[in-house]
């Protein structure tokens, strides 16, 4: 099996504003998710949530703000799976709860050194 990196992005700009009520069965949606993959034994590492601040290291040792403000989509989180193949891993990506509230998911095949 091969590992794979899904890169979960969302223009968090655009979210509703959930309820407390709304917000936990977001959450227990992504944990349902992220446990399913893990049962079938295809969870390399589950991955954190990601700040939506950062800086960015330019060649000249020159450091700039993060995320970058002009694009519409933020990093919001990252996991990594095993699957056989890049289709077997957009199957699982297809699950992601990001996808109902207008997220994307990006499937990269992680290259081992």
């Amino acid at each position: 099996m091969k590992d794979f990196l899904l890169v979960f992005r969302m223009d968090y700009s655009n979210m509703p504003v959930a309820t407390p009520e709304q917000a936990q069965a977001m959450t227990k949606r992504w944990m349902d998710w992220i446990a399913g993959i893990s049962t079938q034994g295809k969870l390399a590492d589950r991955g954190n949530r990601l700040e939506n601040t950062g800086k960015v290291i330019r060649p000249n040792n020159v450091i700039t703000n993060g995320p970058f403000t002009e694009i519409k989509e933020s990093l919001g989180g990252y996991s990594i799976i095993k699957a056989d193949s890049y289709d077997a891993a957009m199957e699982i990506a297809k699950g992601c709860p990001v996808l109902s509230v207008g997220g994307n998911v990006e499937v990269r095949e992680v290259s081992k050194l």
